[in-house]
């Protein structure tokens, strides 16, 4: 799904689909945006890389990490049967391979989740979760129009910016409730990755 086609499913919940449009595609685009930032906390685009390590050194530099979520695993040395993953630790960009062999200086892979992405041709979405981010979305949307119409005249009258507001808090919640079951810090986790 491009963009585009993501605006035209959310203009299509909030029912906003004939021009003068209520929201801008630009404003339209921040709130897919929320929404998709907050779908990769909890199900990350699954990555890896091959990054070398320093001679003597435990610390990987994991600045070119670019939207990095999480790191789930450290393969080193690379090329084991099975393969040797080491236990680790994160500070800002550093990377600190707690097991093992000290680095030599040959490659080690990571294993991390980043954020997902959406543009003018493509998505890193699974399609499945499309209304998902459409619900998330439209709930920001309408909470973002329920607090620019608070004391404005309109011809609602005044129970208009609190039915914006409870639409969008009920969107918001089926959004967070389907996070919640995606999410991968509420997993109990049986594997193990590596061993002392």
């Amino acid at each position: 799904m491009s963009l585009s086609e993501m605006i035209t499913l959310v203009r299509r919940d909030l029912k906003d689909e004939t021009a003068p449009y209520q929201w801008s595609d630009e404003e339209l685009t921040r709130h897919i945006n929320h929404a998709i930032r907050e779908l990769s906390e909890s199900l990350p685009l699954p990555v890896r890389a091959i990054l070398p390590t320093v001679s003597s050194s435990r610390e990987v530099n994991i600045s070119s990490l670019i939207d990095r979520v999480m790191v789930q695993a450290v393969e080193y040395p690379l090329d084991e049967y099975p393969p040797q993953y080491q236990r680790f630790s994160i500070w800002g960009d550093t990377l600190t391979i707690l097991s093992g062999d000290k680095p030599d200086g040959s490659n080690c892979c990571v294993y991390y989740g980043k954020l997902h992405t959406i543009d003018a041709t493509s998505s890193t979405l699974p399609s499945k979760y499309e209304d998902l981010i459409a619900s998330g979305a439209c709930g920001y949307a309408a909470l973002s129009l329920a607090a620019a119409s608070i004391n404005k005249v309109n011809i609602g009258g005044k129970v208009t910016s609190e039915e914006l507001r409870t639409w969008g808090n009920e969107r918001l919640k089926i959004f967070q409730e389907g996070l919640k079951r995606l999410g991968r810090r509420q997993r109990v986790r049986t594997q193990q990755l590596f061993t002392d």
